[in-house]
């Protein structure tokens, strides 16, 4: 398998996980939210921050999915390390306010970890091309 496919396929995976992570924020955030590792979640209309990460989520996905589409993979490489912020942001938030350690390095921290690489892979597809490319001019 090439690196050009593994960093489809991760990049596949990851927008398809980010999205249903995000739709479900919206549509049925009681259900979803106790999975991100925090001891307590808002109530009343604090609530209307779990929109927030939905939205955040659910357009994080389409990104991934419409640069893909576009074939703009080293752009995608580019935003991909740039998401790879994300969880980490929400890793360091669940350890700042007491939540679960398990989560915050487990599903967080792993989840930044697997972006990360999918963004490296992305932009060393442009760097072996190019080597490629170079070779065969100079043979």
């Amino acid at each position: 398998m090439t690196i050009s496919r593994i960093a489809t396929a991760l990049s596949l995976i990851g927008a398809a996980f980010i999205l249903y992570i995000g739709i479900s924020y919206l549509v049925t955030p009681e259900t979803i939210a106790t999975g991100f590792g925090l001891p307590e979640w808002p109530k009343g209309d604090a609530v209307a921050f779990m929109n927030l990460k939905g939205v955040r989520d659910t357009v994080s996905g389409l990104i991934i999915l419409v640069l893909l589409a576009t074939k703009q993979r080293y752009a995608l490489g580019i935003v991909t390390l740039v998401i790879a912020l994300v969880p980490i942001g929400d890793m360091l938030t669940v350890l700042s306010w007491g939540g679960s350690t398990a989560a915050a390095f487990g599903i967080h921290g792993l989840t930044a970890a697997l972006v990360a690489v999918t963004g490296v892979l992305l932009i060393r597809e442009r760097a072996v091309a190019n080597r490629l490319e170079r070779a065969e001019i100079n043979a």
